[in-house]
Protein backbone atom coordinates (compact mmCIF):
# COMPACT_ATOMS: atom_id res chain seq x y z
CA UNK A 1 0.00 0.00 0.00
CA UNK A 2 1.44 3.40 -0.98
CA UNK A 3 1.69 6.32 1.39
CA UNK A 4 -1.51 8.37 1.62
CA UNK A 5 0.33 11.34 0.12
CA UNK A 6 0.14 9.50 -3.20
CA UNK A 7 -3.61 10.15 -3.30
CA UNK A 8 -3.25 13.69 -2.00
CA UNK A 9 -0.79 14.47 -4.79
CA UNK A 10 -3.38 13.22 -7.27
CA UNK A 11 -5.90 15.75 -5.94
CA UNK A 12 -7.88 13.43 -3.66
CA UNK A 13 -9.19 15.24 -0.57
CA UNK A 14 -8.14 12.59 1.94
CA UNK A 15 -7.97 15.16 4.74
CA UNK A 16 -11.74 15.75 4.71
CA UNK A 17 -12.31 11.98 4.76
CA UNK A 18 -10.47 11.74 8.06
CA UNK A 19 -13.49 13.41 9.73
CA UNK A 20 -15.37 10.25 8.81
CA UNK A 21 -12.74 7.54 9.21
CA UNK A 22 -10.56 9.06 11.93
CA UNK A 23 -7.48 7.08 10.94
CA UNK A 24 -5.69 6.43 7.67
CA UNK A 25 -5.75 2.72 8.45
CA UNK A 26 -9.56 2.70 8.48
CA UNK A 27 -9.64 4.70 5.25
CA UNK A 28 -7.32 2.20 3.61
CA UNK A 29 -9.31 -0.71 4.98
CA UNK A 30 -12.57 0.53 3.46
CA UNK A 31 -11.19 1.90 0.19
CA UNK A 32 -11.74 -1.46 -1.49
CA UNK A 33 -15.48 -1.13 -0.87
CA UNK A 34 -15.48 2.16 -2.71
CA UNK A 35 -13.59 0.56 -5.59
CA UNK A 36 -16.17 -2.21 -5.91
CA UNK A 37 -19.05 0.21 -5.39
CA UNK A 38 -18.23 2.69 -8.15
CA UNK A 39 -17.37 -0.11 -10.56
CA UNK A 40 -20.81 -1.64 -9.98
CA UNK A 41 -22.69 1.67 -10.03
CA UNK A 42 -21.30 2.84 -13.36
CA UNK A 43 -22.59 -0.38 -14.95
CA UNK A 44 -25.99 0.19 -13.36
CA UNK A 45 -26.09 3.78 -14.59
CA UNK A 46 -25.44 2.69 -18.16
CA UNK A 47 -28.28 0.17 -17.92
CA UNK A 48 -30.71 2.72 -16.45
CA UNK A 49 -29.77 5.28 -19.12
CA UNK A 50 -30.33 2.77 -21.92
CA UNK A 51 -33.78 1.98 -20.50
CA UNK A 52 -34.58 5.67 -20.02
CA UNK A 53 -35.18 4.91 -16.33
CA UNK A 54 -34.41 8.32 -14.84
CA UNK A 55 -35.77 7.67 -11.29
CA UNK A 56 -33.42 4.72 -10.77
CA UNK A 57 -30.62 6.56 -12.57
CA UNK A 58 -31.11 9.44 -10.16
CA UNK A 59 -31.02 7.21 -7.08
CA UNK A 60 -27.91 5.40 -8.29
CA UNK A 61 -25.94 8.51 -9.25
CA UNK A 62 -26.86 10.15 -5.93
CA UNK A 63 -25.36 7.15 -4.15
CA UNK A 64 -22.23 7.42 -6.29
CA UNK A 65 -21.94 11.11 -5.42
CA UNK A 66 -22.16 10.42 -1.69
CA UNK A 67 -19.64 7.57 -1.84
CA UNK A 68 -17.18 9.71 -3.80
CA UNK A 69 -17.46 12.49 -1.21
CA UNK A 70 -16.84 10.02 1.62
CA UNK A 71 -13.46 9.15 0.10
CA UNK A 72 -12.45 12.62 -1.08
CA UNK A 73 -12.94 12.05 -4.82
CA UNK A 74 -14.48 15.48 -5.22
CA UNK A 75 -14.22 15.77 -9.00
CA UNK A 76 -16.17 12.56 -9.44
CA UNK A 77 -18.65 13.69 -6.78
CA UNK A 78 -19.24 17.02 -8.54
CA UNK A 79 -19.78 15.31 -11.89
CA UNK A 80 -22.17 12.81 -10.32
CA UNK A 81 -24.06 15.66 -8.66
CA UNK A 82 -24.64 17.31 -12.04
CA UNK A 83 -26.03 14.03 -13.37
CA UNK A 84 -28.17 13.78 -10.24
CA UNK A 85 -29.69 17.21 -10.85
CA UNK A 86 -30.30 16.58 -14.54
CA UNK A 87 -31.80 13.13 -14.05
CA UNK A 88 -34.12 14.54 -11.36
CA UNK A 89 -35.68 16.72 -14.06
CA UNK A 90 -35.76 13.85 -16.58
CA UNK A 91 -33.15 15.48 -18.82
CA UNK A 92 -32.25 12.31 -20.75
CA UNK A 93 -30.53 14.41 -23.43
CA UNK A 94 -27.96 15.74 -20.95
CA UNK A 95 -27.41 12.26 -19.54
CA UNK A 96 -26.75 10.65 -22.92
CA UNK A 97 -24.50 13.52 -23.98
CA UNK A 98 -22.38 13.41 -20.81
CA UNK A 99 -22.45 9.78 -19.66
CA UNK A 100 -19.04 9.16 -21.25
CA UNK A 101 -17.53 11.97 -19.17
CA UNK A 102 -18.83 10.29 -16.03
CA UNK A 103 -17.59 6.89 -17.19
CA UNK A 104 -14.12 8.28 -17.92
CA UNK A 105 -13.89 10.01 -14.54
CA UNK A 106 -15.03 6.83 -12.79
CA UNK A 107 -12.46 4.77 -14.68
CA UNK A 108 -9.74 7.22 -13.70
CA UNK A 109 -10.76 6.83 -10.05
CA UNK A 110 -10.72 3.03 -10.39
CA UNK A 111 -7.24 3.03 -11.95
CA UNK A 112 -5.97 5.43 -9.28
CA UNK A 113 -7.30 3.30 -6.43
CA UNK A 114 -5.92 0.12 -7.97
CA UNK A 115 -2.52 1.76 -8.34
CA UNK A 116 -2.68 2.95 -4.74
CA UNK A 117 -3.56 -0.58 -3.64
CA UNK A 118 -0.71 -1.97 -5.75
CA UNK A 119 -3.09 -3.14 -8.45
CA UNK A 120 -4.97 -5.67 -6.35
CA UNK A 121 -8.36 -5.89 -4.75
CA UNK A 122 -7.82 -9.31 -3.16
CA UNK A 123 -8.54 -7.85 0.26
CA UNK A 124 -11.83 -6.20 -0.65
CA UNK A 125 -14.33 -7.34 1.98
CA UNK A 126 -17.40 -9.18 0.77
CA UNK A 127 -20.65 -8.29 2.48
CA UNK A 128 -22.48 -11.35 3.69
CA UNK A 129 -26.23 -11.78 3.71
CA UNK A 130 -28.35 -13.36 6.41
CA UNK A 131 -31.83 -14.73 6.93
CA UNK A 132 -34.70 -12.24 6.80
CA UNK A 133 -35.88 -13.23 10.28
CA UNK A 134 -33.74 -12.05 13.18
CA UNK A 135 -33.24 -13.83 16.50
CA UNK A 136 -31.65 -11.00 18.50
CA UNK A 137 -31.93 -7.22 18.92
CA UNK A 138 -31.00 -5.65 15.60
CA UNK A 139 -30.36 -2.27 14.02
CA UNK A 140 -31.47 -2.42 10.39
CA UNK A 141 -29.53 -0.23 7.95
CA UNK A 142 -31.26 0.34 4.62
CA UNK A 143 -29.00 2.02 2.06
CA UNK A 144 -27.88 1.22 -1.47
CA UNK A 145 -24.32 2.17 -0.53
CA UNK A 146 -22.30 -0.73 0.87
CA UNK A 147 -19.95 1.89 2.32
CA UNK A 148 -22.70 3.30 4.51
CA UNK A 149 -23.96 -0.14 5.51
CA UNK A 150 -20.52 -1.35 6.53
CA UNK A 151 -19.68 1.95 8.23
CA UNK A 152 -22.65 1.53 10.59
CA UNK A 153 -21.81 -2.15 11.11
CA UNK A 154 -18.28 -1.20 12.15
CA UNK A 155 -19.55 1.23 14.79
CA UNK A 156 -22.28 -0.89 16.35
CA UNK A 157 -21.39 -4.53 15.70
CA UNK A 158 -20.01 -5.03 19.24
CA UNK A 159 -23.29 -3.85 20.80
CA UNK A 160 -25.96 -5.00 18.37
CA UNK A 161 -26.62 -7.30 15.53
CA UNK A 162 -26.61 -4.98 12.49
CA UNK A 163 -28.83 -6.12 9.65
CA UNK A 164 -28.59 -4.58 6.21
CA UNK A 165 -30.74 -4.11 3.13
CA UNK A 166 -29.44 -2.69 -0.14
CA UNK A 167 -32.77 -1.22 -1.27
CA UNK A 168 -36.33 -0.65 -0.13
CA UNK A 169 -37.63 -3.85 -1.69
CA UNK A 170 -35.23 -5.96 0.37
CA UNK A 171 -35.99 -3.88 3.47
CA UNK A 172 -39.73 -4.53 3.17
CA UNK A 173 -39.14 -8.29 3.15
CA UNK A 174 -37.03 -8.02 6.32
CA UNK A 175 -39.49 -5.70 8.06
CA UNK A 176 -42.41 -7.96 7.22
CA UNK A 177 -40.52 -11.01 8.54
CA UNK A 178 -39.77 -9.29 11.87
CA UNK A 179 -42.75 -6.99 12.42
CA UNK A 180 -44.16 -9.07 15.30
CA UNK A 181 -41.05 -10.45 17.02
CA UNK A 182 -39.68 -7.17 18.40
CA UNK A 183 -36.12 -7.82 17.26
CA UNK A 184 -35.73 -4.75 15.00
CA UNK A 185 -35.00 -2.03 17.53
CA UNK A 186 -34.40 0.76 15.05
CA UNK A 187 -34.09 1.41 11.34
CA UNK A 188 -31.69 3.78 9.59
CA UNK A 189 -33.30 4.46 6.23
CA UNK A 190 -31.93 6.09 3.10
CA UNK A 191 -34.48 7.89 0.93
CA UNK A 192 -33.02 7.70 -2.58
CA UNK A 193 -32.74 4.04 -3.58
CA UNK A 194 -33.61 1.98 -6.66
CA UNK A 195 -36.61 -0.38 -6.85
CA UNK A 196 -38.44 0.92 -3.73
CA UNK A 197 -37.24 4.21 -2.25
CA UNK A 198 -37.27 5.26 1.39
CA UNK A 199 -40.62 7.00 1.10
CA UNK A 200 -42.11 3.77 -0.21
CA UNK A 201 -40.81 1.98 2.88
CA UNK A 202 -42.18 4.68 5.19
CA UNK A 203 -45.58 4.60 3.51
CA UNK A 204 -45.78 0.82 3.80
CA UNK A 205 -44.82 0.94 7.48
CA UNK A 206 -47.34 3.68 8.24
CA UNK A 207 -50.17 2.03 6.32
CA UNK A 208 -49.60 -1.27 8.12
CA UNK A 209 -49.16 0.15 11.63
CA UNK A 210 -45.47 -0.85 11.74
CA UNK A 211 -44.09 2.67 12.08
CA UNK A 212 -45.76 2.76 15.51
CA UNK A 213 -43.75 -0.29 16.57
CA UNK A 214 -40.34 0.21 14.94
CA UNK A 215 -38.71 3.67 15.14
CA UNK A 216 -37.07 5.02 12.00
CA UNK A 217 -34.45 7.70 11.41
CA UNK A 218 -33.44 8.95 7.99
CA UNK A 219 -29.91 9.02 6.55
CA UNK A 220 -29.86 10.92 3.27
CA UNK A 221 -27.68 12.96 0.97
CA UNK A 222 -30.72 15.00 -0.09
CA UNK A 223 -30.98 17.97 2.26
CA UNK A 224 -33.51 19.98 0.26
CA UNK A 225 -36.32 21.61 2.25
CA UNK A 226 -38.90 19.74 0.18
CA UNK A 227 -37.37 16.35 1.06
CA UNK A 228 -36.93 17.20 4.75
CA UNK A 229 -40.50 18.48 5.03
CA UNK A 230 -41.85 15.40 3.30
CA UNK A 231 -39.82 13.06 5.52
CA UNK A 232 -41.22 14.64 8.68
CA UNK A 233 -44.78 14.10 7.53
CA UNK A 234 -44.06 10.58 8.75
CA UNK A 235 -43.46 9.85 12.43
CA UNK A 236 -39.68 9.52 12.10
CA UNK A 237 -37.31 10.14 14.98
CA UNK A 238 -34.60 12.20 13.32
CA UNK A 239 -32.70 12.85 10.11
CA UNK A 240 -28.94 13.01 9.50
CA UNK A 241 -27.28 14.14 6.29
CA UNK A 242 -24.50 12.49 4.34
CA UNK A 243 -21.61 12.40 4.64
CA UNK A 244 -21.77 11.81 8.40
CA UNK A 245 -19.17 10.89 11.00
CA UNK A 246 -19.05 8.53 13.98
CA UNK A 247 -20.49 11.01 16.47
CA UNK A 248 -23.43 12.13 14.32
CA UNK A 249 -24.53 8.60 13.43
CA UNK A 250 -24.10 7.43 17.03
CA UNK A 251 -26.26 10.31 18.21
CA UNK A 252 -29.12 9.55 15.83
CA UNK A 253 -29.00 5.81 16.58
CA UNK A 254 -29.06 6.40 20.34
CA UNK A 255 -32.03 8.74 19.92
CA UNK A 256 -33.82 6.19 17.77
CA UNK A 257 -33.16 3.39 20.26
CA UNK A 258 -34.56 5.55 23.05
CA UNK A 259 -37.82 5.81 21.08
CA UNK A 260 -37.80 2.01 20.79
CA UNK A 261 -37.70 1.66 24.58
CA UNK A 262 -40.92 3.60 25.05
CA UNK A 263 -42.92 2.05 22.21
Amino acid sequence: MKNITFLEQKGIDVKSSMDLFGQVEKYNEKLGEFLVGIHTKIKQLITFMQKGDMPNYNACVLSMKNDARFYGFNTLAAMAEEHELKSATGDIYYITEHINDLINETNQAIVLIQEYMNGTDDNVPVETTSSDEYTSDTILVVDDSNIVRNFVKRIFSEQYNVGTAKDGEEALKIIEANKDNGHIKSILLDLNMPKVDGFGVLEYMRSNGILEKIPVSIISGDSSKETIDRAFTYDIVDMVGKPFNDSSIKSVVEKTLMRSEIL
